[in-house]
């Protein structure tokens, strides 16, 4: 199967994906990794990886759909059997999750449905939680919505900042992520109504 992955940013999950391509825990291709920044240093570990990079510049487009579309086409000539976003600051077009419908997975750094949105460490923090962690899900319409894959506990200290959390939230991050695209890859997910079942 191929897949494409959609950064905006550092990509540590990206690096955790490619390592568990590379060493075939993941047995899958990385076709294209598409970026809608320029300066992401997601770009340099594909390259670095030898995965073709597409770099789009929302500017270029007349709104989120016309973007889309021309993601779209260029995942259409990968064959991409899944979609997944990994630190991709933009939210998807009804377009593209229709053209991809239970075939694109997203990260969260919250217990979802708790703490949606771009903030999930921060909100968690101040909300006073004494249990976080990473939620991969699949995507839908709703920001920070669709079925949920896999979930990961983390422990909140009282002595946790944002940053000291968040390294222990990423930590676990790059176990469930390459989990889950594994279990999609193979063909062991499920989705029934609201919940994903796995398969043996």
């Amino acid at each position: 199967m191929n897949i494409a992955v959609l950064c905006s940013g550092n990509g540590s999950n990206l690096q955790a994906i490619i390592d568990k391509v590379l060493d075939g825990y993941i047995p899958a291709k990385i076709a294209l990794v598409v970026s809608d920044n320029k300066s992401a240093f997601a770009l340099e570990r594909a390259k670095k990886a030898g995965v073709e990079t597409l770099v789009l510049d929302p500017g270029d487009f007349d709104g989120r759909e016309a973007f889309d579309r021309e993601v779209i086409k260029n995942l259409r000539k990968k064959k991409i059997g899944l979609v997944v976003l990994a630190g991709y600051m933009r939210l998807l077009s009804g377009h593209f999750i229709k053209e991809y419908k239970d075939k694109i997975v997203n990260i969260h750094p919250a217990l979802l449905p708790s703490f949606k949105g771009t903030h999930g460490i921060r909100d968690a923090l101040e909300h006073g939680v004494k249990v976080t962690g990473p939620t991969v899900h699949f995507v839908d319409e709703k920001l920070d919505n669709g079925a949920i894959i896999l979930q990961k506990a983390v422990e909140v200290k009282d002595a946790d900042t944002e940053e000291s959390l968040l390294g222990r939230v990423h930590k676990e991050e790059h176990k469930i992520y390459p989990e889950a695209i594994k279990l999609f890859v193979e063909g062991r997910l499920k989705i029934v109504g609201r919940k994903v079942k796995v398969k043996s």
